[in-house]
């Protein structure tokens, strides 16, 4: 009989990447609500690098807890890729972690319009102090699906943005 280990999940190798560099890593999240620190945590080591995760749905917590600034909400709309950008740096430096990740998205079934569509979700990545936003377009494949399919691009960015 074959000794087969599954092959490791993108969070998985995360948090091993994570490691490897001595990093912490901090979650913003909005549409996600919380499922990118569920599937962080449901990482055995996990407890080494994460530092915290915060769920911010309404404007007025992304303002208060991420600094997030009213004008480009304003500006932007709160789905946009300079908010996803703030509320990455912005929980990244209230934790004084390395690593943040803001997410902001319209996962449905209401809520979009013609140029902000159900399943869109705008992304925020700080790694060392830069900066990296994107948007993407999932359709509308039902609530839950726009939240899980955005927290898999999550962990999907994350390792490729550790292995540079």
């Amino acid at each position: 009989m074959e000794n087969s280990k599954a092959l490791p999940t993108s969070e998985e190798k995360v948090v091993a990447l994570l490691q490897e560099k001595g990093y912490h890593i901090s979650f913003a999240e909005s549409c996600t609500g919380g499922l990118c620190s569920a599937r962080l945590v449901s990482v055995a080591s996990a407890s080494a690098v994460f530092d915290a995760g915060v769920v911010t749905y309404a404007n007025e917590a992304k303002i208060k807890y991420l600094g997030v600034k009213q004008e480009t909400i304003e500006s932007y709309g709160v789905v946009s890729e300079p908010v996803a950008g703030q509320m990455a740096e912005g929980v990244a430096k209230a934790q004084n972690a390395e690593v943040g990740v803001g997410v902001s998205g319209i996962a449905g079934p209401s809520g979009g319009t013609a140029t902000k569509p159900v399943g869109m979700v705008c992304f925020g990545f700080y790694v060392n102090g830069e900066v990296i936003t994107v948007t993407k377009q999932f359709g509308n494949l039902g609530r839950n699906v726009v939240r899980e399919t955005a927290t898999e691009f999550v962990f999907e960015t994350l390792v490729e943005l550790l292995q540079k």
